[in-house]
């Protein structure tokens, strides 16, 4: 056998809400045995990620391209400036309220940033001035400074971010969409996942399937060598050997499956045999940027040592996307800077500043902007304090209290800043917001209601958000 499965199915099976074919088996042994197996050849024909219709057809959005900084970029120091820390710098911090994280023990001291701030585009967006081509798109974007998470570490607040639950074990946010919406090519997964070569802290869980079926979890292309293993049949191996191959195995399974009703990590290895065998068709062309022209690379920054990693990730997303995949998360840490942060934070800005500006500035250009909605966001924000340091060694620490992410296309109130932290960046104050609601927002541009977006498991039906949220009206143009 030649092909391989080049993701794990789910290890558990997982319940989920009663199919047709599982209600008749319910009703007794003989007639659901009856039932099941015309049903059974019924469902077959329908593929698991079949394109679906939302609940809101004229939602704008119909693919995500997730920009994901892990580590906690800094708001203060990004999209947020507050010129009341230029006034204490270095002097003592007074903590009110009750201290959250070990990290803020000690002696503290109000901290400043290390960069200038500018008023970029038409809508005045406040940008630190190392954003400089980011700057040229201010207004294609929409700045939310209200949202708040529950966790101060990383792995559980990767997790909340991503899944919507801060103790992992839950769908991510690709896999919700794609069993929502469904995917818009058969050839391809519909979650693809671009991390760096070392997994974010939470590792795969931030992309798993969770408890819905194995054919929605996100597929992570390797950052270094093949992007997928056995991607290549070993040589020798004609594409007519692994059809017949395949054949013979769909035949023996379907044969199993008829004898275990509901086997869903059987349905799904069926499926991922069928997907890596055309994936040997389009992938290698798909992920071959060598064909794009000189000026296209030259955009997204590829060639320069500063930006060509992230740079090939977003030229990557917009060919994915092209392609008809429905949800692409890329990677780029850490951004966990509890010291030094002008170095940091300044090496990590030049390195995406101007492939995300690119990936903005192309799809605009090809008519892809509208329907694809882009978020940019890391898993908390910092603090204003941070302990005893010296010269230009400063840095933040965790707070689940303030950050600053930002929408582009897909429907967003691009050109507006919605809500404000404190004149420390401590606290969010204005158009306050938890994750949960930013989630259900997230899926309201895509025409997706939360509400109704359930997944029958463990004796309740579930969602992203968890247990309901509210949409953020002002987010949406």
């Amino acid at each position: 056998m030649s092909i391989k499965p080049f993701f794990p199915c789910a290890g558990a099976r997982a319940l989920h809400a009663p199919t047709r074919r599982e209600f008749i088996y319910s009703l007794g042994a003989s007639l659901g045995s009856v039932a099941f197996s015309s049903l059974l050849a019924e469902e077959a024909k329908k593929h698991p990620l079949a394109p679906k219709q939302g609940h809101f057809p004229e939602a704008k959005a119909k693919n995500v391209i997730f920009l994901m900084m892990e580590g906690g970029p800094s708001h203060i120091d990004t999209f947020d400036p507050k010129p009341t820390l230029e006034k204490l710098h270095l002097k003592e911090f007074v903590r009110e309220g009750k201290q959250v994280s070990a990290l803020q023990g000690g002696k503290r001291y109000y901290v400043q940033s290390p960069f200038k701030f500018i008023k970029a585009g038409q809508s005045g967006a406040d940008m630190a001035d190392n954003w400089t081509h980011l700057a040229k798109v201010a207004d294609d974007l929409c700045f939310f400074r209200g949202c708040t998470v529950d966790s101060v570490n990383h792995p559980t607040a990767m997790y909340q971010m991503n899944c919507g639950n801060r103790f992992g074990g839950d769908p991510g946010i690709g896999a919700w969409v794609n069993y929502g919406l469904g995917s818009l090519n058969r050839d391809l997964p519909g979650f693809i996942v671009l991390p760096e070569v070392s997994y974010p802290q939470g590792g795969a869980a931030n992309w798993s399937n969770g408890y819905l079926p194995a054919s929605f979890q996100g597929t992570p292309l390797r950052a270094k060598g093949s992007p997928i293993l056995d991607l290549t049949p070993p040589p020798g191996v004609s594409e007519t050997r692994q059809r017949k191959n395949l054949d013979l195995i769909a035949k023996l399974n379907t044969a199993h499956a008829a004898q275990h009703p509901g086997h869903d990590e059987l349905a799904a290895r069926m499926d991922n045999y069928e997907l890596a065998f055309r994936m040997q068709m389009q992938v290698p062309e798909t992920l071959d940027l060598s064909k794009e022209d000189a000026k296209t690379k030259e955009l997204y920054g590829i060639g320069n040592d500063a930006t060509d990693s992230f740079g090939r990730k977003c030229l990557l997303a917009r060919k994915l996307i092209e392609k008809g995949v429905r949800f692409v998360q890329l990677y780029n840490g850490s951004w966990d800077s509890h010291d030094y942060i002008e170095r940091a934070h300044g090496n990590l800005v030049r390195g995406v500043d101007q492939p995300i500006a690119a990936l903005i500035t192309d799809l605009k250009q090809r008519g892809l902007l509208d329907s694809t909605l882009i978020v940019w966001c890391g898993e908390f924000g910092r603090t204003p304090d941070n302990g005893v340091r010296g010269g230009t060694a400063y840095g933040r620490d965790h707070n689940p209290n303030a950050m600053t992410m930002w929408l582009a296309g897909g429907g967003c109130n691009a050109g507006h800043t919605i809500g404000a932290t404190d004149d420390l960046g401590m606290t969010a104050v204005e158009g306050k917001a938890h994750v949960r609601d930013f989630h259900v927002t997230l899926l309201r541009l895509l025409g997706l209601d939360d509400n109704k977006l359930t997944y029958y498991h463990a004796g309740r039906f579930k969602q992203l958000s968890q247990f309901g949220g509210t949409v953020i009206k002002d987010l949406i143009a």
